[in-house]
């Protein structure tokens, strides 16, 4: 047969594999190619402890600098050992036969989504734009007690909706604040959980308890104190001055709730004058006076900081950086910059999520993190090679395939087998393109 003309069944697998991006999809495989790729059809997410190799995968080993500057990224090719769910060896010889070729895809940590609220969303429902509001966040309190009834019917099967799309997106962790209030009182938190069970094997979770009502505005004090022992990670709070009308005492019950029940705490601030700063500044003695919350604190939005002078963005985040305690962004744009390197400067941990997709309060969402990391890398000026690849740690939370100065750190044997593959030469491309996620893997099992 003349091998310049493909066959019908040769052009059909072909084209697959090219759309594909040699995307480890389990069971995409046509009859003939199942005995090569044997490994491949057992990855998925009902089968943990599985142990399998990659081979040509793409890993950044260093950095290549022209007159003192980072120019480009090198890589090379390498074959991967996972199992039990951890990396277990990665090496440049030549794998056994039965390993899977991902055809030179990039390398890189999964995601993490570090704020977001996976139960109460219209995603996986029908389309619903945000409606006009009115009152301000006492308005959209009152909203809520009134759509949380009907919203909490399918939560769970929305949740597992929205888990979905955050994996298609290469995340496969996520902070995820749920609602703690007189209304629905713990059954939001009920119905996210068992979301999350079901989704277990192919997604990482920890919870806030968030008093969206107030944790005095309404009786939402003795649920949360609930909440505490039912599974949360973290104690949540929302604009005390605004809500509460009254910082000390909301900070206090707050604090005082997450040492009793040795938890975190993330606190959505959203005020952007003197009680915002207030707030903050509150919040900070407070964690230097208890240093156990020490790295266990966290500030979402804190919207106040974009609205300071220079002189006291940079006291502030000092303050906080030696606090440890770390701001969760959304990268918000327009009137409104957060100085996100300024807190990077000073060791302050900087993470990032998504917030609200598709639901009463937004409708914007997209699911990738990787896109907030792109919008950070424009509103700063990061187009560098050096600078694009440091933003990718926006994405992954702080995990990095290269350190400052180049040397390779990720991925080393024992590390958790949570990774993505990309379709970009490295991390800086990944970032400044947006470039398509094309398999997910979590705990050493194919997810997406």
């Amino acid at each position: 047969m003349n091998r310049s003309i493909l066959s019908r069944k040769e052009f059909i697998r072909n084209s697959a594999w090219a759309l594909a991006g040699a995307t480890l999809i389990p069971g995409m495989l046509f009859a003939d190619e199942r005995e090569e790729h044997a490994g491949l059809n057992s990855l998925n997410v009902n089968n943990t402890g599985k142990s399998f190799t990659l081979k040509n995968v793409r890993l950044e080993t260093g950095f290549d600098y022209e007159d003192g500057d980072v120019v480009a990224t090198k890589t090379g090719i390498f074959s991967v050992e996972i199992a039990n769910g951890k990396i277990k060896k990665v090496s440049t010889g030549q794998p056994h036969a039965d390993a899977i070729d991902v055809k030179g895809m990039l390398m890189l940590p999964s995601f993490r989504d570090m704020h977001i609220h996976l139960d109460k969303t219209f995603y996986g429902d029908k389309w619903q734009a945000v409606r006009r509001r009115t009152g301000g966040v006492k308005g959209m309190i009152a909203l809520e007690q009134e759509i949380l009834p009907e919203m909490l019917k399918n939560s769970t099967y929305k949740a597992e909706k929205l888990i979905e799309l955050l994996q298609s997106k290469g995340t496969s962790f996520a902070r995820s604040h749920v609602n703690i209030e007189p209304t629905s009182k713990l059954d939001s938190l009920r119905h996210l959980q068992k979301a999350l069970d079901n989704k277990k094997k192919g997604f990482g979770a920890e919870l806030v308890a968030f008093p969206q009502h107030g944790v005095f505005y309404t009786n939402t004090a003795p649920y949360l104190k609930e909440a505490a022992q039912a599974g949360v990670d973290f104690i949540g709070g929302v604009d005390p001055f605004t809500v509460d009308g009254a910082i000390e005492k909301t900070m206090d019950f707050t604090i005082q709730l997450a040492l009793d029940h040795h938890k975190g705490i993330d606190i959505h601030l959203h005020e952007t004058g003197e009680s915002g700063l207030k707030t903050v500044e509150y919040l900070i003695s407070k964690v230097n006076e208890n240093p156990v919350l020490k790295g266990k604190t966290y500030l979402s939005h804190c919207f106040v900081l974009g609205k300071l002078d220079q002189a006291k963005q940079e006291e502030m985040a000092e303050k906080l950086g030696a606090a440890q305690i770390g701001i969760n962004s959304t990268i918000p744009f327009g009137g409104l910059i957060m100085p996100i390197p300024m807190l990077m400067k000073h060791q302050v941990k900087v993470m990032t999520g998504n917030d609200s997709i598709v639901d009463h309060w937004n409708t914007f969402g997209t699911g990738s993190v990787l896109y907030k990391a792109n919008m950070a890398a424009q509103l700063y000026g990061h187009n560098t090679e050096f600078g694009l690849s440091r933003m990718l740690g926006l994405a992954t939370a702080g995990p990095l395939p290269l350190d400052d100065k180049g040397q390779q750190q990720w991925p080393k044997a024992g590390d958790a087998a949570d990774f993505v593959l990309v379709d970009a030469s490295c991390s800086a491309e990944a970032v400044s393109r947006l470039s398509p996620v094309k398999s997910l893997i979590y705990q050493g099992t194919v997810v997406f």
